[in-house]
């Protein structure tokens, strides 16, 4: 019996039971679709984390000021007045020192209102130096970045985000335009490229904003011309772009003496390598994908199960067919060939619609969860390829039953 004849009679077999053989597909249509889902959840997260790293820069050390518990002892907190958190000049020296460092840029970042053509969008405004395009690896969409003459003389000129442009001033150009921080008016020289990366934490320590909606001024002009209490620290967060990505480790313990020294020994700052914790983040990561795979991949032994039992089924009710059959001149070749490609057709068609729902549910997810997905063709092709394999193995027990039925028997049997 050829191939072309086993397939009909299969499917001949499935569709004389179209009730069972839907809901026998079930178990293979839910684990398929939840093996994709889990893994394109996975690899969404995998890839924003990538993003979110790519915008801190991957050859960064961040420096960010951290405010000390207030319920701290009170000799922590004499030695907290020692230091005023986090300054331009500790920049300064991070750069004279660490002779590792390329670039060191200082930062200052305020919440603020800001306003333009009757439209009002709460924002971050972020002060920092003409270095901050290279030390993030930023790209200009339209217009140009302030320059060192811009922070010489505290100009009121900012760069927008690609989300504060959108915000602020819609599908207008605003290069030239006007935008009022804190009652002060600034001009439109450039808006930045979107960067498209949504904001978070970086192994759940490194909080990353999106910086898409935020608006640069000179660090000059934030110092300058907003108020600023007393005890504020002059800088928010001092990014260092280290020369050879092999060396961040060693220049990261260069900038903690630097500053332990300058704040005696006061811990009002925080250091982070976005390298060393996307490694963590992928590490999580990948266990992630793989309890969550295995808990889809349950549904698929399930599904399994379902098959076996099925297909014993199958060979009980049919003793008598399989009796004739052999009567006829069938081998036990032939029997087992037609029960085992009832099983994998069941298998596979199970896997198709799952493969289908699979793909579908990821995109129901980002619409209304808001959660970026990624379905990964390598996942669809483990996904139908492991249906196909539990369709065969949970197959060939209930086939191999009915191949070595014996003729007489089979012919007897009521």
């Amino acid at each position: 019996m050829d191939l072309r004849e086993t397939v009909s009679l299969s499917l001949i077999g499935l569709l004389s039971h179209k009730l069972r053989t839907l809901l026998t597909m079930l178990g293979i249509i839910f684990g398929v679709a939840a093996v994709i889902a889990m893994l394109s959840i996975g690899e969404g997260a995998k890839q924003e984390s990538l993003e979110q790293i790519r915008q801190m820069g991957i050859s960064n050390i961040i420096v960010q000021h951290w405010d000390k518990e207030d319920d701290q002892e009170d000799s922590a907190d004499a030695d907290q007045n020692k230091s005023q958190g986090l300054t331009w000049d500790d920049a300064r020296s991070i750069k004279r020192i660490c002779l590792l460092a390329e670039y060191v840029t200082p930062q200052r970042e305020r919440k603020i209102k800001a306003q333009a053509h009757g439209n009002t969008f709460r924002t971050m405004a972020v002060g920092t130096t003409a270095d901050y395009l290279t030390v993030l690896d930023a790209q200009m969409g339209s217009g140009v970045y302030f320059s060192q003459e811009d922070l010489r003389e505290s100009k009121r000129v900012c760069v927008l985000g690609a989300d504060a442009k959108r915000a602020l001033f819609f599908f207008d150009d605003p290069l030239g335009g006007r935008v009022k921080i804190r009652n002060q008016w600034f001009t439109v020289i450039g808006v930045l490229a979107d960067k498209g990366a949504a904001g978070g934490k970086i192994g759940g320590v490194l909080e990353v904003r999106n910086t898409d909606e935020d608006i640069y001024i000179p660090l000059t002009t934030i110092l300058s011309r907003f108020h600023w209490e007393p005890a504020d620290a002059e800088l928010s967060q001092i990014t260092v772009k280290i020369s050879a990505s092999k060396q961040l480790q060693e220049a990261a313990a260069i900038v903690r003496t630097i500053l332990n020294r300058r704040h005696r020994g006061v811990e009002d700052f925080k250091i982070a390598i976005p390298e060393e914790l996307l490694r963590q983040s992928q590490k999580t990561q990948q266990i992630f994908n793989i309890v969550m795979g295995c808990i889809a991949g349950i549904s698929l032994v399930v599904g399994g199960i379902g098959i076996m039992n099925i297909m014993l089924a199958s060979v009980l009710e049919r003793t008598r067919e399989i009796g004739i059959r052999r009567a006829l001149g069938a081998r036990r070749h032939d029997i087992l060939s037609q029960f085992l490609v009832e099983s994998l057709l069941v298998s596979l068609l199970g896997g198709l619609i799952g493969v289908i729902l699979g793909y579908a549910v990821p995109e129901i997810i980002t619409l209304y969860a808001g959660w970026r997905t990624i379905v990964q063709p390598w996942t669809i092709a483990l996904a139908f390829g492991v249906s196909a394999s539990v369709g065969i193995g949970f197959g060939i027990y209930p086939a191999r039953q009915a191949a070595l039925l014996n003729p007489i028997d089979a012919l007897r049997y009521e």
